[in-house]
């Protein structure tokens, strides 16, 4: 009988922490930026990147690989924060020769958006590492500019 109800007392309290942690998740407002997003940023290899933010604060960015003929980069993954009416976040991309098939670098892209209904706006910046984390190249601040992915 003592199993019986400590095996029912368990599966009360189970079941009462899954009500409460749903109901906790339904409570948290999306922020805006969740989605897909169609990016452009006229200052990279290849202009046009598609981004996607999850609501957890991670995200991924992909673009073609054709935008540099000597290296081949990785799709990108990253981390975002909503910082008053700003979104900061910064994504990283590993780069190899195309001809060795060898590690080149490690590329961080920080940005920097604001978000206005299905369009984002801000600027982002590169730097990119070789494996000991000494700094190759440091671009500086470039616009880039986002629109959501819709359904019709």
């Amino acid at each position: 009988m003592k199993i019986i109800l400590g095996s029912l007392v368990l599966l009360l309290a189970a079941l009462s922490i899954q009500g409460c942690r749903e109901a906790a998740v339904r409570d948290v407002p999306v922020n805006r930026i969740v989605g897909t997003w169609f990016v452009e940023d006229s200052d990279a290899p290849f202009k046009q990147h598609m981004y996607v933010f999850n609501a957890d604060g991670t995200m991924q960015q992909a673009n073609p690989d054709a935008g540099d003929p000597t290296t081949s980069d990785s799709d990108g993954k990253g981390i975002w924060i909503a910082d008053g009416s700003r979104i900061r976040g910064k994504w990283m991309e590993i780069t190899a020769d195309r001809t060795t098939h060898r590690f080149v670098s490690h590329g961080e892209i920080s940005f920097e958006i604001q978000v206005a209904g299905d369009m984002f706006s801000g600027t982002r910046t590169a730097r990119f590492y070789d494996g000991n984390g000494k700094l190759l190249q440091d671009y500086p601040a470039g616009p880039i500019t986002g629109k959501r992915l819709t359904l019709p």
